[in-house]
This record gives structure tokens, sequence and C-alpha cells, in this order.
């Protein structure tokens, strides 16, 4: 039996076919009159500045990496620092982004409150439900993309990418700090998705099977047993204590209690890379990946894949990164070809 995800505070992680995917900036040559006088040197103490995304007439075909459902309206993030946002999951508008960099991940603490985060360190933050985004943290010199973003309120909040890089904050972002938490940040492994559990108790699963928990709101870290030796992507709570997890090669996992896990393999019948894991309607659960995948599991953990076609009616191939529930019953993809809104399939 696969535990029941409590609705409440699922995760929202991961994914990580971000490692996967490059940046699509790209760098612009500016063209300088020649009677124009010389621009000044940078300060030495300058800090570097991003370039603004640019707003496209295809940003919702380019691709996005995570979809939310801030509870007004629906955020998704992707390539060239790309923000679309949607009140019916249909219907998705561009909204400006101070960066042009790969975003890999978004969540809210509120329907106000959110935050997306990306490569060279990049955190952003908006206060109006996704319409407008301020720059909070940006580090290319770092030279470490930051994976997944959680936040437990509107003040605390954790943002976790490779090389062990994990970043914290307890003033909503004002300013952020590496974690200290080296049972899980020893040998600087990638850090790919963050959960909270029903039990209010945080978890971080990353390279080579790392599985973190936190049972005090992120204040310290144990490093826990895992049933896996390679990357894991995604992490969603089921039940009180529980969570399924999955990574490479359509590898998944649940345990009742993280705490003192006992580990069961799902049978996702798939060699697929999964990144992205999330409760559906029917009280199904969902996962999305490599080559079009979306596989359904049943309450018993029974298991079937629906195909995604393209609007020409053949097999989508592009990997999908995320998913979420639309408020009309359908399903939001996310991934290498935009965004998404299909019906989902029940069990043949």
């Amino acid at each position: 039996m696969i535990g029941n995800p409590v609705p409440k505070k699922f995760a929202r992680p991961l994914l990580a076919a971000l490692v996967a995917l490059s940046s699509a900036s790209a760098l612009v040559a500016v063209a300088q009159d020649e009677a124009a006088p010389a621009a000044a040197a940078p300060a030495a103490d300058a800090k570097p500045v991003p370039r603004p995304s640019e707003i496209a007439v295809r940003a919702t075909s380019n691709p996005l990496l995570k979809v939310v459902d801030t509870g007004q309206r629906y955020v998704a993030v992707g390539a060239r620092g790309h923000i679309v946002t949607s009140s019916d999951g249909k219907n998705w508008t561009q909204v400006a982004s101070p960066v042009d960099v790969l975003l890999t991940s978004v969540a809210f603490a509120d329907a106000n409150n959110g935050w997306a985060v990306g490569h060279d360190a990049t955190i952003l933050h908006t206060s109006d439900g996704g319409q407008t985004w301020k720059l909070q943290n940006y580090q290319p010199d770092l030279n470490k993309p930051l994976f997944d973003v959680l936040f437990t309120d509107a003040n605390t909040g954790f943002a976790v990418g490779a090389y062990g890089l994990m970043l914290e904050t307890t003033d909503g972002g004002t300013t952020w700090s590496q974690a200290d938490a080296p049972a899980i940040l020893e040998g600087e492994k990638h850090l790919n998705a963050l959960a909270r559990l029903g039990d209010g108790s945080l978890m971080v699963v990353g390279e080579a099977g790392l599985i973190g928990v936190s049972p005090d709101g992120g204040k310290t870290w144990t490093k826990t047993e895992s049933p896996y030796t390679s990357s894991l992507f995604a992490v969603l709570a089921a039940g009180e204590k529980g969570a399924t997890i999955a990574g490479l090669r359509g590898s998944s996992f649940w345990t009742e209690n993280v705490h003192a896990p006992k580990w069961s393999r799902l049978n996702t019948r798939s060699t697929q890379s999964l990144f992205g894991i999330a409760v559906l309607p029917g009280n199904q659960l969902g996962m999305v990946g490599l080559n079009g995948t979306l596989l359904l599991f049943d309450a018993s953990g029974d298991v079937h894949e629906q195909p995604i076609l393209d609007k020409n009616g053949y097999r989508q191939s592009e990997s999908i990164s995320w998913l979420t529930v639309a408020k009309d019953g359908g399903v939001i993809l996310v991934g290498d070809a935009g965004v998404q809104h299909i019906d989902v399939q029940r069990k043949p």
C-alpha cells in the first residue's frame, strides 16, 4: 500500500533534471558609439548585476522546470529566467524577471509570498502572488546552482543546490547564509529536493542516495538510512511521518516513518529517471520524468503509464519536470515542451 500523502503541506520539491538542463542565457554584444566616452571600470567591490529576462513570444513553450498553485494562480519558472502565471492553468502570461538564468524551482509560503531559485545561486522573491519579482541573492562567482526552495512560513526558508549548497533565512530572504548541517553537507553532494512532512519535519534528498531529515524545522539535520545509492530527485510527504522518493532509472521508494525508515520499493515498471511527484485527482499518485513519462499509481501501488500526446497526436518525447493539479480536475505539466494542461486517465 502507498501511504496517503497529506494534502495540507505535501512536498514541493525539485527535480532535478535541473542538472541536465543548461542555462539558456546568451551573451549579447552591445554596439558602442566610437565618439562615446569609455565606460568607467566597475569598483572592485561592486556586486554583479544580472541581465533581466526578455519577454518572449514563446515563453510558455520553452523549457519550464517547476509549477505551483499559490491558491490564487499558478506560477511556473524555467529557462532564461522565464516566469509565467495563469489563473486557470490553460492561459498563461509571462511576467518580468530580474534575471535571465535558468530558474529551477519555485515555492510559496502563502498566497502572496513566494521564492524562485536557479543558476548562479539566484533567489527571487515576490510579495504579490507572483506578479512582480525582486532579486534577493545572486552569486555567479560561486558556480553553484540552486535546485529547490522551501519556506515553512513567510520568514523561515531553505534553498538547496549543487556541491552541498544549503542556504537558510529567518527574515524572509532579506539575508541568506550557509546552513550549519555537517551531517548532510559532508562530501558536498548535490542536494536536489526539499519537503515538509506531515509532522512538520523537513526532508532533503540528493546525490548518491542522500537523505537528510530535520525533526525541528531545519535547526538540526541528521543523515538517515537510504534504500538507494544513486541520485534522488524528488520527495513527497506521505501520511504523518512518511515520504515517497524517486530518482534515477525509475527508482522509487516509500516509508511510513522517515525517522525510523523501513523503505519499500515501488514497482514503477519504468527505467526513466523521475523528477516530480504529486497527488492527483482520484487519489492517484503521479510521477513524471524523462521522455514524456507520466506514471499513475492507485492506492494499492499498482501503476500504469499515461502517454502524453503532442498537438499532432504523436507520443511526446520531451521530458517532464513537474506536475500539479488544475482547478478543473486536470493536471498541469511542465518540462522541455513548456507548460501543458491534460486530463488524467483512470486505470484501464
